[in-house]
């Protein structure tokens, strides 16, 4: 850490210590501060899917995003060693699942591939979303399968007299992980002051056996490049008044972390990150509310050979804006209409000389209006949203790329009838295009991590998906449960053939090459499958269940089954609380996947986890003090994810113990 990033530190923390002496000094218990569904703009998004928060959160947060939502349903990983996991949700994955923080992009580049981490933790975060649906749409055409949102709370909107917060430390044994992260709030007069952290050192993470699936070679007992590290520090401010708030915030996140390949490369990332929040709650006109969101991000990652030596530079520099208004009665309609914009400047330049080697560097342009609306009729609930988007791709003249640009649109409607006092039937149908992303439009060279040599297609078209689902729930009580079904048809879907040719650093044909070739294409495809959930006493002490089950089946027209598709998966979760004792014992078992691509050959052998998280929570002095103890892969399972495409050679961890020591007051 440079001197001048370590004096900011230090100012920022002089602000807080006073307030830390004085709340540790108190003789009274401070309650948990958490943000409550619908308190923070990027919480007003209607009918979210799931929603991770509090306890739940907290024991199943891992490494990476992938690998903290990867059992959540309908949802997996793609899973590329520890250190870059993305979620997969319903089967699309990559610049069809959007990432928000705080509503906003978070504009890195890990939809580009798989062995990109996310550029959002969630060691400091204070809620996750996994959303799909008629608002997800009004998000861009990068959330046409659906968008997860992290929120941390950076930029506050209330006030907090006193100190509150949280702070953990825990230690992993099977990564040799240490880890420690805190957020705290406090204000001054009408100023709220928000700071976050997070550190994380964990090395090469144990395996049960043999790396390669089929019991050969020498890497046994631990993965090479299975090593990340992470840190991050954040600052936000707000003025809050009776008409609002208006404040900002800003973030430096830096992460290290390996690429589990016979080549032991690794990625060395950094992003700074800097936003506005602004919302005025007062009438105007028709409207009950006004609300600004921008911001802006500097993003870079470099891939490194195992010597140090840079190969790739990735950079992606984004500006984004979002202005919201919304009504509450309309004749009976409540929602928001607004505008969207996002300008990023995206390159992937060969390190040592500039060039464009995998993707040239590319201005692109997006500006779009949105709307979404809602009313309760006597019998059911209606709602319906819109998306008009204009988006603009420009390489730089000295590439030789065309230009493109597209008109999308986005429309959705659904609806919630009651069948009974706790029983409903809830349906939405949709249709939502997708511009081609810069690297499936211009890559014309190889990714180090990958081994791939990637050839795009500049004159692709835009993507278009009609999705319908139906659901059957009950909502009340004890018992809840769904039932969900979905068909999702795509007309000019994007996809990476790897044909089998060897190629080397320049393209050429080359039997010994160390690239595959892959190339974008485009084909109808139609992806279906199901969901399944049932729980009882979520919420209440004693016993609770949570039983679950899902699938999803992917096919290309005339071109056979969709590539890296997750496996079947059902799971059960026993759970237990008493007064200051918790605990839950978590079995996922996926099945055999063999519905394999073309290019594929690898069938993914079933395998069943069993997780064990306890927990015992007590009151000590000003705070409540949590102790958990975790137990991973408590079988020790050899788990290979269909998602990956490092499957056959690397495995997730084996049986691994997690201790630590959580702090709320």
């Amino acid at each position: 850490m440079s001197i001048q990033r370590k004096i900011i530190a230090s100012a920022i923390l002089s602000i807080f210590s006073p307030f830390t002496a004085s709340v540790w000094a108190q003789t009274s218990t401070v309650t948990v501060s958490a943000n409550p569904l619908g308190k923070e703009e990027s919480m007003q998004i209607l009918s979210p899917t799931k929603i991770l928060s509090g306890n739940e959160l907290r024991s199943k947060i891992g490494s990476s995003l992938g690998e903290t939502l990867g059992a959540e349903l309908g949802v997996s990983a793609s899973g590329f060693g520890a250190g870059a996991s993305r979620p997969i949700i319903r089967g699309l994955e990559g610049p069809r699942v959007k990432i928000l923080q705080n509503g906003m992009a978070v504009a890195d580049v890990s939809s580009v591939s798989n062995d990109h981490a996310v550029a959002s933790e969630t060691a400091s975060s204070q809620q996750i979303e996994i959303l799909r649906g008629p608002a997800a749409l009004l998000y861009g055409s990068g959330a046409i399968g659906g968008l997860v949102n992290v929120v941390d709370g950076r930029i506050p909107t209330t006030l907090s007299k006193q100190l509150s917060g949280e702070a953990e430390i825990k230690y992993g044994a099977v990564n040799q992980e240490k880890s420690a992260s805190f957020f705290l709030d406090r204000s001054i007069d009408n100023i709220a002051l928000h700071l976050d952290g997070n550190a994380r050192d964990a090395g090469n993470y144990k395996i049960p056996g043999a790396a390669n699936v089929d019991g050969s070679g020498e890497i046994r007992g631990t993965l090479p490049s299975s090593f990340s590290q992470e840190k991050s520090l954040g600052i936000g401010a707000s003025l809050i008044q009776g008409w609002g708030h208006f404040g900002a915030s800003l973030q430096r996140m830096e992460d290290k972390y390996g690429i589990p390949t016979d080549e032991h490369s690794f990625i060395d990332l950094r992003q700074t990150r800097f936003d506005i929040d602004g919302a005025v709650f007062q009438s105007f006109l028709v409207f009950d509310s006004l609300k600004l969101k921008l911001g802006a991000t500097d993003y870079a990652h470099t891939e490194k050979m195992e010597d140090g030596t840079p190969a790739t530079e990735f950079k992606n520099k984004t500006v984004e804006t979002r202005l919201t208004a919304s009504h509450t009665n309309w004749s009976g309609w409540e929602g928001s209409l607004g505008l969207h914009t996002e300008n990023s400047s995206f390159s992937a330049l060969a390190a040592d000389t500039g060039r464009a080697d995998t993707v040239p560097s590319t201005r692109s342009t997006s500006i779009a209006a949105f709307l979404l609306e809602q009313k309760k009729y006597q019998d059911f609930t209606a709602s319906f949203g819109g998306r008009l988007e204009n988006v603009e791709r420009k390489p730089e003249a000295q590439f030789g790329e065309p230009a493109r640009s597209f008109s999308l649109s986005s429309f959705s409607a659904g609806a919630m009838i009651p069948l009974s006092k706790d029983l409903e039937i809830v349906t939405s149908l949709s249709t939502a295009e997708r511009a081609p992303s810069t690297e499936e439009l211009y890559s014309r060279g190889p990714h180090e991590s990958t081994l791939t040599f990637d050839i795009g297609n500049s004159q692709m078209r835009k993507e278009t998906s009609r999705n319908l689902e139906f659901s059957l729930q009950k909502s009340s009580g004890l018992w809840h449960w769904k039932i969900n079904t979905f068909v999702n048809r795509v007309r000019d879907y994007v996809y990476g053939q790897v044909d089998g040719v060897r190629v080397n650093e320049e393209g050429d044909v080359d039997p010994d090459g160390e690239f595959m070739q892959r190339h974008w294409k485009q084909a109808n495809a139609t992806i279906r499958g199901g969901e399944a959930e049932i729980s009882y006493n979520q919420l209440g002490d004693g016993f609770s269940l949570r039983g679950f089950a899902d699938t999803s089946r992917g096919t290309l027209e005339r071109k056979g089954n969709l590539p890296l598709q997750a496996a079947d998966r059902f799971g059960l979760d026993i759970g237990y609380r008493q007064n200051a004792w918790r605990g839950t014992l978590s079995i996922l078992h996926a099945q055999k996947q063999d519905r394999l691509a073309n290019s594929e050959s690898f069938v993914t052998p079933a395998f069943t986890k069993v997780d064990l998280n306890v927990t015992y929570t007590h009151p000590y002095q000003y705070a409540q003090l949590t102790w958990f103890m975790q137990v991973r892969n408590l079988f020790d399972q050899d788990i290979r994810l269909a998602t990956s495409i490092l499957k056959e050679t690397v495995p997730q961890p084996r049986r691994g113990l997690v201790l630590g020591l959580r702090a709320n007051f």
